[in-house]
């Protein structure tokens, strides 16, 4: 088993990189992460005339993650020594690499097994979000892109029942099995479910509403994004509404959100689109009088609220 002491990062990484060519699991010897509590990464830390260099259990971790695979749990191996062993993702296992369309996102799919608010990285900006917006004042919100109901369902749960039941929610989604699902879950008699073509919202004629709610959809094969988005600001958002988009920056893969969306042509994490994409909505919000805030990591989160509301 390999030991490091006071080798630099760039060093293990090289190592591990290599090691993981012909091994499906990597396993390394290296200074316990609770010694030294508060150091940062990369800081001396001197025990039996050993010198170490220090790093954090979530330094570790990341570094896991950019070499997709898993960390499992440590093992002591000493007074002041940790084992850590990595073991490579399937990154086979994946919705991404499905061909399906409407299905794709259905209930029998890998999809379906995703559970994004289960996800500490994507609950809490989404969370974040909603207090921006103020979801506690809405009266009607649509989601597109709804699939099962997951942020509707955040939504009933941070507010109270008697309030929750007084909005009217709306969702969207082409798969017909999740939709169906999402009429289950959502017994209340407050929530309307669609299958339908959010390319066609005006055969639906839906109105207006105060929160318009779309996370990881504008961006999908088959949308017109800029022209959608410019159509539900202009001919869906009430005079006082607010907007939430989520840009997912992440693949799911073997269980695991990791960070960083896969661009075509390029093997690695490239953001010029969705920085493009995110640019693009917060500077045609900004023109219309709204303020725009951008949040979150894995998934970025632009929430649209009026600079001055109307009376």
């Amino acid at each position: 088993m390999k030991t490091f002491t006071d080798e630099p990062m760039s060093d293990i990484l090289a190592w591990a990189t290599e090691s993981l060519i012909d091994s499906d699991t990597l396993t390394f010897e290296v200074l316990n992460p609770d010694i030294g509590r508060g150091n940062y990464a990369g800081e001396s830390v001197t025990i039996e005339n050993t010198l170490y260099l220090y790093r954090s259990y979530k330094a570790l971790s990341d570094l896991g993650e950019i070499l997709f695979c898993r960390m499992l749990t440590p093992k002591i191996l000493s007074d002041h020594t940790v084992q850590i062993t990595y073991e490579k993702l399937d990154l086979s296992d994946s919705f991404h690499h499905s061909d399906a369309k409407e299905e794709k996102y259905g209930t029998a799919s890998r999809f379906a097994v995703i559970h994004k608010n289960e996800e500490p990285a994507f609950l809490a900006p989404y969370l974040r979000a909603l207090r921006n917006v103020r979801v506690g004042e809405k009266k009607r919100i649509l989601n597109l892109g709804i699939n099962t109901g997951d942020e509707f369902d955040l939504i009933r749960r941070i507010l109270p029942t008697d309030f929750y039941e007084t909005i009217e929610l709306i969702g969207i989604d082409h798969s017909s099995s999740a939709i169906e699902h999402a009429r289950e879950r959502f017994s209340e008699g407050n929530a309307t479910f669609y299958v339908h073509d959010i390319n066609d919202l005006a055969s639906l004629d839906l109105g207006r509403f105060d929160l318009i709610i779309t996370i990881g959809t504008l961006q999908s094969p088959g949308i017109e994004f800029k022209l959608l988005f410019m159509k539900l600001v202009q001919e869906y958002l009430s005079p006082n509404g607010a907007l939430i988009l989520g840009f997912p920056n992440c693949r799911w893969m073997g269980g695991e959100m990791i960070y960083g969306a896969k661009a075509p042509n390029y093997p690695y994490s490239e953001m010029t689109l969705l920085y493009k994409d995110v640019y693009y909505c917060k500077k045609y919000l900004q023109q219309k009088k709204f303020r725009v805030t951008l949040t979150g990591k894995d998934y970025v989160f632009l929430t649209g609220t009026k600079i001055h509301p109307i009376s």
